[in-house]
């Protein structure tokens, strides 16, 4: 069993008992997290999808941590005018440990 599920503007595909990292939630470490945007259900070959989303299924997660993504650099320069810029990013996220997929049909 498996879902396609949308979180801060992207789309995961989570299976029970695995880990994903997604943008950064303001829940707690160690909380429930429950993703009710599952916008595909495969279960046991019997696909259900979305219009937009799937209404009888949830997912249930636990948030593992926060943390910050590698940083990113970028180098901006025009020559002849004596113009550099270097700019740093990293990005937040949160791990999910995927529990269960809920659904009630």
């Amino acid at each position: 069993m498996y879902a396609i599920v949308e979180t801060g503007g992207k789309q995961y595909r989570v299976e029970p008992k695995t880990e994903i990292e997604v943008e950064k939630l303001s829940n707690g470490v160690g909380e429930e997290v429950v993703l009710d945007r599952v916008l595909m259900l495969n279960k046991d070959g019997n696909v259900t999808i979305g219009n937009p989303c799937v209404n009888t299924a949830k997912v249930v997660c636990k948030l593992l941590a926060h943390g910050r993504g590698v940083k990113l650099e970028t180098y901006t320069y025009k020559a002849k005018k004596r113009v550099q810029r270097k700019k740093g990013h990293r990005q937040e996220f949160s791990r999910l440990m995927v529990e269960e997929i809920v659904t009630s049909a």
